[in-house]
């Protein structure tokens, strides 16, 4: 009898649970290290690409079992990949949520939070100063299909109580705000949520902090967005999203919802920004040492009006900054006491500094809101959420931080 030919066995892929105790009681600036890590078949150490759109099965009847849910494996990308369930697992932990759930964008993120909770005649209160797509996405593209938005400034818990209905589903909120850095207090919104007649669910972008500063599920937030097109990735290279959730109940609707609407990342994209989470700690002191350093500079600056940050006794809501965030981040928003005019020379005339929307990479960005990120605001709107012609916004990025203040110094000379 001939003997059967040896056959490479397929290994299963085991991946680290995101909350097991383990990993848990690691401190975060460990937990970005080591957290979402995996055991391939050759021991590679860390995650490796599986640039691959299907999945072989071994038989009809693991297929079966795969597709009911009744065995653990990968069918199709759009449904599940080993490279992007490492990250999920990993901002899922230092989120400490149950699960999280990667996506193609920030906005991809936040539409299939959208979509998932809301239906036709719900009502949604959101923050009248936003992210632009965000505000656009609400005003012009949710209200087509039967849902209501109230923007009210949700620093204001009164503005956020009054503006309840009894057909409010969800809350949605920035903390800081972009690009103002008004700072909302998530605790007392979520405690406002909870003791609602309805149940609505609070939902928080953490874009501008990453979780190494404030943790929005911790506070009382049910969903927690990313956009790790910034901080989390950190390198200004990839554009993804993240949803992150603390019930398996909500996490498992809005995985059915993002697998069927297809806004998945990539696996290579995945790959990046599992690269660039394994220095966030690192980085995110840096950006926060960095524009505390700023900050003061240009407060004390003769042609500066205003500086708003949050590690700044003269933020409005500086003592509840304190309160949620660990550091004060790395943006900045400021205004000249020339405006337009003298915010356009100074953003012309910075060499450091690169002039381009986006934030949260290591090198500095600045941009000028209303005439970019915002224009699409009416002026009313502008000014009633505080995005004034003003208002510059500054991205502090790695570098030497005195590198960063004798740009500013000397664009600032000539504006």
């Amino acid at each position: 009898m001939k003997k059967k030919p040896k056959t490479n066995k397929i290994r299963t892929i085991k991946h680290h649970k995101p909350n097991c105790n383990k990993i848990s009681k690691l401190a975060i600036d460990t937990l970005t290290v080591h957290a979402g890590g995996m055991q391939d078949a050759y021991g590679a150490v860390v995650p490796p690409i599986y640039q691959v759109s299907t999945f072989r099965f071994k038989n009809v009847n693991q297929g079966v079992k795969i597709f009911q849910g009744t065995q653990k494996g990968y069918i199709y990308t759009r449904l599940g990949n080993p490279t992007i369930k490492t990250l999920e697992d990993c901002v899922a932990s230092l989120e400490n949520g149950v699960g999280a759930l990667a996506c193609a964008s920030g906005m991809a993120a936040i539409n299939t939070v959208f979509q998932t909770l809301l239906s036709q005649g719900d009502h949604v209160i959101c923050g009248n100063v936003l992210y632009g797509a965000t505000t656009s996405l609400l005003k012009n593209i949710l209200t087509k299909f039967g849902v209501e938005i109230s923007p009210v400034d949700t620093s204001s818990l009164k503005e956020c109580q009054n503006a309840i209905k009894s057909n409010t589903r969800l809350i949605f909120l920035e903390t800081p705000a972009n690009p103002t850095l008004a700072i909302s207090d998530i605790s007392a919104i979520a405690r406002l949520a909870s003791n609602s007649s309805n149940k609505i669910i609070l939902v928080v972008d953490n874009t501008f902090c990453s979780p190494i500063i404030q943790k929005p599920l911790e506070l009382g937030a049910d969903i927690v967005i990313h956009s790790m097109t910034k901080y989390l990735n950190g390198h200004a290279d990839v554009v993804a999203g993240m949803i992150v959730v603390k019930d398996q109940g909500l996490f498992d609707k809005l995985r059915t919802v993002l697998n069927d609407t297809g806004g998945i990342i990539d696996p290579l994209q995945a790959f990046l920004v599992h690269r660039g989470i394994k220095t966030l700690a690192l980085r995110m002191e840096r950006h926060s040492f960095n524009a505390l350093k700023v900050a003061n500079y240009l407060q004390d600056h003769p042609k500066v009006k205003w500086v708003r940050y949050p590690w700044l006794k003269s933020h409005p809501h500086h003592s509840v900054a304190k309160k949620q965030m660990k550091a004060g981040g790395g943006m900045i928003s400021f205004g000249l006491k020339g405006g337009f005019k003298a915010a356009k020379s100074l953003m012309n005339n910075v060499q450091l500094c690169t002039l381009a929307v986006s934030l949260g990479g290591v090198e500095t960005l600045i941009e000028h809101p209303a005439s970019m990120t915002h224009f699409h605001l009416s002026p009313k709107d502008r000014i009633a959420a505080g995005i004034t012609d003003d208002l510059v916004r500054l991205s502090v990025g790695i570098e030497n931080v005195n590198d960063i203040i004798k740009d500013l110094d000397q664009a600032l000379t000539k504006s």
